[in-house]
């Protein structure tokens, strides 16, 4: 041990009311963080509701807690970034070492002037409000040097990441580096997601006793079945009730989620990047950032953790705005798949437009040699076989008719079968010494190198500059697998990263282009790429049964207005399941509404019903995409979802019956979020389609103009009519 780089002295006696960093009590959003430090790595010492300055102190006084026999002599924190060089024995924040094997269980301390004392700016705080915490610390002899950015937002959201820097003149090769974040002794059970194509969002709860959770995703995206986001909480917790952790990581490659009880009780998640070996080394002088980990906490249940969400993404400058609707669109690809005639395009864009449609996109097809998935990735350039006048016709008749026009690309793939590959071999994200192998027919195009990624903006540009296009759909349909740069090394991190510099520069040449991230439905959704997208598609299957619990756990994290949710066919063409309009209708009611199916082969009466459905959804757009997502806890045969105004004012339920259940009667469904002393005229919405049948006796309230109180609506609950599987409901409700 030197006197350069002491222990922590949290287990050697120090009143912990002195551990609390200056300005190191953090509140936002009805919630308090504080960070504590005695001379090395930070650590986060209480996460929860916001505490008054006296509780904070009761608060500290847990943090130095006795030692039993048969353990180290001292008690290492969890750090921000654990460190296994201080005592720490879980899963270190920080993995590496220089190519010797030196430096490998480094130990941070605050940094220091000559003189032994911290440098001025080593804790700075950002704003009179004390919400931004930054912490500086270092190792003289690992020679690394290491920045800790902690924010917490106005609505109780908490940010945090970490800047490492290599000091030293040998290279650092990086394994590892994640930030650690405590949860307490009582959260004992975990919330993560699984799932797979057209199954995603599929959540997974488990008991957390002892032990480690661990989710890894190397597929290059952030994947269908390993979303990198977990919730703790006590036991039972449900939407509205225990006390609930959320953390997210926001990034678009891969990552690895991490949640572990130590044989010591203490609890902790542990969020970051998952490198391949090789892929990050830092010569002297370069830094490494880490994605920031996001965390939500509400003792009140999981809903208000993902209102918590919502609201921090809603404050960003680039999220869609309530005062600008969401256009409802129509895809062209369940209507015409390949098969693109002008003619019958131009017909589907006015049926679109007669139903009320505000937006047209054209979806993969219609670039050269484009006649089936095995060729023409790559070759961004309209197929003039298909279109002898280029584009022009279809966009000029579409903007015509007073819509948007909107294109479908997928710039980071490359099929074998095309131009760009045949000219361009060595551009694939491969090991050409290997059999190479395919996903859905294409390669990963590698945008880490400059030519690439040159000529991908300028065939993007070039189409954005030549045709009025307001909406890209942005698709990504396959994982990486050995994807390695120049044949050389892993070259995933550079790929996400070059992902992210593309639709940098190509927002900002044109600014108005919406894009849509999209990646074999909603393989690609966290805060991140939204960072640089206004909406996501949340599966490739449109079928209704199966959307409901798709869209359910996409809520969990992630609000309506980027949820992209379509009424599919009669007969969705991932399941063959037949739906009835009116359940399709219903169930992409609350999100960013759309059309996936061939409005040509509608009856006039169905695009009648169509269009009065399209008007009632753009009339309640605002409360739709502004208000407050509320899922309820019901019975496994029901699934109610919906949203309340923030002011309380109204609120829109969709109430879904998922099978026959176990009772021949339904569960009432009690409401969260109303005004308690309010009066709310309830009224079942019209959807197209067939009216469901209520059984022998209606519940009063479907035909009673009497109002129903806030109140009531939140203890005894809203007795929902018999209805047959497979069919949903939409009630709104006005306080009068």
């Amino acid at each position: 041990m030197t006197d350069s780089q002491p222990l922590p002295a949290v287990v050697q006696g120090t009143d912990p009311a002195e551990l609390l960093l200056p300005n190191g009590h953090l509140r936002g959003g009805g919630i308090s963080v504080l960070i504590a430090q005695d001379g090395g790595m930070p650590w986060i010492a209480y996460w929860g509701r916001e505490l008054s300055d006296d509780e904070a102190l009761g608060a500290l006084s847990g943090v130095s807690r006795p030692l039993p026999n048969g353990t180290l002599d001292i008690e290492a924190p969890i750090g921000i970034i654990a460190e296994h060089g201080s005592g720490f024995l879980g899963s270190p924040g920080l993995s590496g070492s220089r190519f010797d094997g030196s430096a490998w269980a480094p130990r941070f301390v605050a940094q220091q002037d000559a003189d032994g004392a911290t440098t001025e700016g080593a804790v700075r705080n950002d704003g009179a409000d004390r919400q931004r915490l930054q912490v500086s610390v270092a190792d003289s002899i690992a020679e690394l040097s290491m920045v800790l950015d902690i924010e917490l937002t106005d609505n109780g959201v908490l940010k945090t990441r970490a800047l490492l820097t290599n000091t030293g003149a040998e290279p650092y090769r990086l394994d590892n580096l994640a930030v650690s974040l405590p949860l307490p002794a009582n959260a004992t059970e975990l919330l993560d997601f699984t799932g797979k194509w057209c199954d995603e969002f599929h959540g997974r709860r488990q008991t957390w006793e002892a032990g480690g959770v661990i989710r890894e995703n190397r597929k290059g995206r952030t994947s269908h079945d390993a979303i990198p986001v977990i919730f703790a909480g006590t036991a039972g917790f449900a939407e509205g009730s225990g006390s609930v952790w959320g953390l997210h990581l926001g990034w678009s490659g891969n990552s690895r989620v991490r949640a572990e009880v130590l044989a010591d009780g203490r609890r902790y998640a542990q969020l970051g990047e998952l490198l391949h070996p090789g892929e990050c080394t830092l010569a002297q002088g370069e830094t490494f950032k880490t994605a920031w980990v996001y965390g939500a906490h509400s003792p009140t249940g999981l809903g208000n953790v993902s209102t918590a969400f919502h609201r921090h993404l809603r404050q960003r400058s680039h999220h869609p705005k309530i005062d600008v609707p969401r256009p409802v669109m129509l895809n062209t690809w369940e209507a015409v798949y390949f098969d693109h005639d002008i003619d019958t395009l131009k017909a589907l864009a006015d049926a679109a437009a007669e139903v009320g449609v505000e937006r047209f996109v054209l979806d993969d097809g219609w670039f050269h040699g484009r006649n089936n998935d095995q060729a023409g990735l790559g070759d961004w350039w309209v197929d003039s076989e298909k279109y002898h006048d280029g584009l022009s016709p279809v966009v000029d008749h579409v903007i015509g008719l007073g819509l948007e026009f909107g294109l479908w690309v997928e710039p980071e793939m490359v099929n074998p079968d095309s131009d760009l590959y045949r000219n361009h071999p060595d551009w694939a994200l491969s090991d050409t010494r290997y059999d190479t192998i395919l996903g859905r027919n294409q390669l990963v195009l590698d945008l880490g190198r400059p030519d690439a990624f040159a000529y991908i903006l300028e065939r993007l540009d070039a189409l954005l500059s030549a045709y009025e296009i307001s909406y890209l759909k942005w698709d990504m349909n396959r994982d990486h697998t050995q994807g390695t740069h120049d044949n050389v090394r892993a070259g995933t991190r550079d790929q996400t990263h070059a992902l992210y510099r593309l639709l940098d520069e190509l927002r900002a040449l044109h600014p108005t282009v919406e894009i849509e991230s999209c990646s074999s439905g909603g393989a690609r959704s966290d805060f991140e790429i939204l960072e640089r997208t206004n909406r996501i598609w949340t599966s490739d299957c449109n079928d209704a049964l199966e959307r409901q619990s798709i869209q359910r756990g996409f809520s969990m994290l992630l609000p309506p207005e980027v949820m992209g949710a379509h009424i599919g066919p009669p007969l969705s063409h991932t399941t063959r399941r037949y739906h009835d309009l009116s359940f399709r209708a219903a169930t992409a009611f609350l999100g960013h509404l759309g059309i996936e199916w061939n409005l040509l082969t509608c009856t006039d009466e169905d695009k009648a019903e169509i269009a009065a459905f399209l008007k009632l959804h753009k009339s309640l757009r605002p409360l739709l995409h502004g208000g407050d997502v509320v899922r309820l806890d019901t019975d496994p045969a029901s699934s109610v979802q919906g949203v309340v105004a923030t002011d309380r004012s109204e609120a829109v339920m969709v109430y879904a019956r998922l099978n026959n259940g176990r009772f021949s009667s339904p569960e009432p469904f009690v409401l969260r979020g109303l005004d308690p002393d309010g009066r709310y005229k309830v009224n079942l919405l019209p959807m197209p389609g067939r009216s469901p049948e209520f059984g022998r006796v209606r519940p009063h309230w479907i035909d009673s103009d009497a109002p129903m109180s806030g109140r009531s609506l939140m203890t005894s609950g809203l007795q929902p009519p018999v209805v047959d599987p497979e069919t949903a409901l939409v009630v709104h409700f006005a306080r009068i």
